[in-house]
C-alpha cells in the first residue's frame, strides 16, 4: 500500500494513519518523500520511501502498481492547490484505475476502504 499526501493534506493523512495504526501494522507501507518520513515518526512503522512527488515519487508509485507491487493507494490530494507535478498526479491516478487498484483520495473513502473486509485479506482482482 502507498500513502501520499499533498502539503495541505499531510496532517489529515497522518491523523488518519495514527487512528488506524492497528490495521496498517499488518501491511507493507510505501510513501512519497516527506509523507513517508512523517509516517515513520508518527506511527513508528517502517515505511519504504519514494522520492518526493514533484521529484518523481508519484511516478515511482505508478511503476510499482504496474509491476504488481502495490495493491492499494491512499492519496490525500489537494484539488484546490496548483501542483507543478499535476501530470504525474493524474498519471498515478490513471494507472491505479487501469490496474484495478483500490484508490482513496480523501478521508471518507479511506475510511470505507479500511473498514472493508477485503482490507485484511488478499483480494483477487479480475
Amino acid at each position: 500500500m502507498v500513502l501520499i499526501a499533498h502539503d495541505n493534506k499531510k496532517k489529515e493523512l497522518l491523523d488518519w494513519a495514527v487512528l488506524h495504526s492497528n490495521k496498517l501494522a499488518d501491511h507493507e507501507l510505501y510513501a512519497t518523500g516527506t509523507t513517508g518520513k512523517l509516517l515513520e515518526r508518527e506511527t513508528g512503522f517502517k515505511v519504504t520511501c519514494f522520492e518526493s512527488g514533484p521529484l518523481g515519487g508519484d511516478m515511482q508509485a505508478g511503476a510499482h502498481i504496474a509491476e504488481g507491487k502495490l495493491d492499494l493507494v491512499l492519496f490525500f490530494w489537494d484539488p484546490l492547490a496548483a501542483q507543478p507535478h499535476d501530470p504525474d498526479v493524474r498519471a498515478l491516478l490513471r494507472v491505479a484505475v487501469v490496474w484495478n487498484v483500490p484508490l482513496a483520495c480523501n478521508r471518507a473513502s479511506a475510511d470505507f476502504l479500511i473498514s472493508s473486509p477485503y482490507f485484511s485479506c488478499e483480494y483477487k482482482k479480475k
